[in-house]
């Protein structure tokens, strides 16, 4: 009987403990001081920075992972106009290095 209960143990605890395997891609690395403000955002700009200060690849992303805005930035200016209140995932891709921030427009 106990020997019933270790393994059904030990299965339950490996499976829990594969799910929060998290791969890790050669390009999911950290962008420099990367920073994204004001945030909450309530002006139609959003301002990117970074380290660097690179051409960036910045796409914003809603709740559901529908990509809403997608622009190229060489001046840091993001412009969100177009953005309905809520909360955003934002992701900056610069020099093949990628990171993802949370906007909240309000």
């Amino acid at each position: 009987m106990k020997q019933t209960y270790f393994f059904i143990l030990l299965f339950f605890s490996l499976l829990v403990s594969a799910q929060e395997v998290k791969q890790k891609n050669d390009k999911d690395q950290n962008i420099s001081g990367l920073t994204l403000y004001p945030n909450p955002a309530v002006n139609d700009i959003v301002y990117v920075r970074t380290d660097s200060n690179d051409l960036k690849l910045v796409t914003v992303f809603d709740v559901f992972g529908k990509t809403v805005l997608l622009d190229r930035l060489r001046n840091n200016a993001l412009n969100i106009v177009s953005l309905s209140p809520g909360v955003y995932l934002v992701q900056v891709v610069e020099n093949n290095h990628k990171m993802t921030r949370k906007l909240i427009v309000k």
